[in-house]
């Protein structure tokens, strides 16, 4: 459990304390032959109904639930799943609320865990909610440091008090939304918070975080912000306040290097299609706000539109036929990788759909080949190790992806928890030029299944290619490193970091002379790597005598360049000796002051 903590701020900010307790995927398997020649044809023609219905505007599986301004009873519908999903948070029900093009009034819809709500048009001005979309903490005492798994996407909104409250923690994006007000990040009463994320939105008024120890905000637009407590952060954000770490402890780049918005599944009149945003450079702002977004559409058509229950054989063939993937919002168990193979391959999720792979499998694999997005879906380790997780490129990845590179967003990774799960690694980068936006890689530190050996996960992100870029890069708690990077020209815009908890004693966290591993390593052989806004907090609650000798491992050389950061004692559960390598004052006593370094070297 964590307890209070007073967290140091500027005059206008709450305190911002820290994180966590102890609170507890069970799923179904249904197989479908593998398909072969004969077989084939009939899931083809299978298939081929399934998205005529679609395209007709019938149903995406029992959990996305599909609104119009028409739709009676939307308000009891949302109150219903709220009630099932505002404290489940290992549970397994997973939610799509879908609001077609319109007009809706007076409606609050609060969001709970594995709920995503989204507008249905092709700009979030094409549907307005006249009311709120609502996180706060009332399941939790009014700390919302545990409000993971929920999201909002392309909706206007026109909040009833004039603000709207998104008062969330890690694996809670707020994508292409337009606030015509303000925006709070805090529960009701100003509770402990530790998020956040927002990208390609607009707020009209101020955005609020108050007691939020870290955000991060990109490629957006915001009428002021009102605070900030440890780290925040801003790349291509119209309004953002400027640089000024470490105190205020604003991060601002006035561009975000690269960026390429999640795909997203919209209404063209009465067909379902999934748009996919062009990639920009040197972006700033939204890329909706001037007309009709840039990027192509691919119809329903050309996905498969997978099912809880649908094996990694089903889902294979399916992508060796050509399709695309629309993983509904269910449970999914693998005993083999859903296997990427083709160029601008797309696997999008609805509702946080999750991958459970059995066995020791590991759940995705992506050829060296261009453009494959993966999006919005959950990975759940299983009960059996597996070596990796999620694996983009194969060992030894050569192929130049700069003009149309992987991206992987909003996908996230959970190792226990739901229940002992095990995992060497959780995701491997091999691929070069991979764009990694937003992402939570977390052991679990409550829940069930968790302990040192318990869910034992060594490594969290390991990064092979070269000119990979992390924008949103949340990793936590592994028994090793949390992140280590090979590669050359690599940048993270934003890093948040929680070393594991659960260290029985300082011999378990010592790597050879060095005490403790690092959250951020950067290999001695990298000449060039370059991160803006990196902050890495102790908390070992077994044993609080555990030091670490820095927070940020990194060569001393001039290609390798930190901006703004940060490590944090908190409560004294332990110490840092440095933020990097031997540069930066020592963590101390229970204040919970961050150590910062403003520019390495």
């Amino acid at each position: 459990m964590r307890h209070p903590l007073t967290s140091p701020t500027p005059p206008s900010a709450l305190s911002g304390p820290s994180r966590r307790t102890v609170l507890g995927a069970v799923a179904a398997s249904a197989a479908l032959p593998a398909l072969g020649t004969a077989t084939a044809s009939a899931a083809t023609d299978k298939k081929a109904k399934k998205i005529k219905k679609l395209a007709a505007g019938g149903d995406l599986g029992p959990n996305v639930i599909v609104f119009d301004p028409s739709t009676p009873g939307i308000q009891a519908k949302l109150d219903e799943i709220f009630r099932q999903q505002e404290s489940a948070q290992f549970g397994t029900g997973r939610y799509a609320l879908l609001f077609k093009p319109g007009t809706y009034n007076g409606l609050n819809a609060q969001i709970g865990f594995y709920t995503s709500i989204a507008g249905l048009g092709l700009s979030p001005d094409d549907t307005t909610i006249n009311g709120d979309v609502t996180v706060d903490a009332g399941w939790f005492n009014g700390n919302a440091t545990q409000n993971f798994w929920r999201s909002a996407e392309n909706l206007a909104l026109v909040p009833v008090n004039g603000t709207n409250r998104w008062a969330v923690a890690q694996a809670a994006p707020f994508r292409r939304m337009h606030v015509r007000g303000g925006l709070n990040l805090a529960p009701d009463g100003y509770g402990w918070a530790s998020g956040g994320y927002i990208a390609d939105s607009r707020i009209d008024g101020s955005v609020g975080p108050y007691s939020q120890q870290q955000w991060y905000t990109r490629d957006s637009s915001v009428g002021g912000w009102v605070n900030a407590v440890w780290n925040m952060v801003f790349s291509g954000v119209e309004g953002a306040p400027a640089q000024s770490f470490p105190n205020p402890p604003y991060t601002t780049l006035d561009t975000t290097p690269v960026s390429r918005e999640k795909p997203f599944l919209y209404l063209d009149g009465a067909d379902y299609k999934v748009f996919l945003p062009e990639m920009r450079t040197s972006a700033r702002g939204t890329t909706w706000g001037n007309g009709t977004p840039r990027g192509t559409s691919l119809p329903l058509s050309q996905f498969y539109v997978a099912q809880a229950g649908d094996t990694a054989a089903t889902l294979n063939a399916a992508l060796a036929q050509g399709l695309n993937l629309l993983l509904t919002p269910g449970i999914y168990h693998l005993d083999a990788p859903v296997d990427v193979t083709r160029a601008g391959t797309v696997v999008l999720g609805l509702g946080y759909a999750t991958l459970v792979p059995d066995g020791g499998a590991t759940a995705v694999k992506v050829a060296d080949v261009d453009g494959v997005r993966l999006a919005g879906f959950l990975v759940d380790a299983g009960t059996v190790n597996s070596a990796t997780l999620i694996e983009i490129g194969p060992d030894g990845a050569s192929a130049d992806h700069s003009a149309d590179p992987i991206t992987v967003q909003d996908v996230f990774v959970r190792i226990g928890g739901a229940g002992a799960g095990k995992a060497t690694t959780s995701m491997v980068i091999n691929a070069h030029h991979t764009i990694v936006d937003h992402t939570w890689v977390w052991r679990a530190d409550h829940g069930d299944g968790v302990g040192w050996d318990t869910n034992r996960a060594d490594y969290g992100v390991v990064v092979n290619g070269d000119d990979v870029l992390a924008t949103g890069l949340f990793v936590e708690h592994f028994n090793k490193y949390d992140v280590q990077w090979f590669g050359e020209r690599g940048r993270t815009v934003f890093f948040q970091n929680e070393k594991a908890y659960d260290a029985p004693n300082q011999a378990a966290v010592q790597d050879g002379d060095v005490k403790g591993f690092a959250a951020y390593k950067v290999d001695n052989s990298v000449t060039t790597h370059e991160g803006w806004g990196l902050g890495s907090y102790c908390y070992y609650n077994v044993d609080p005598s555990i030091r670490q000798d820095h927070g940020f491992a990194a060569p001393n050389t001039p290609g390798v360049k930190f901006h703004d950061l940060l490590v944090v004692s908190l409560g004294g559960n332990g110490q840092f000796e440095h933020v990097v390598n031997d540069i930066g004052a020592a963590t101390s006593g229970t204040d919970t002051v961050p150590s910062t370094v403003v520019s390495y070297p």
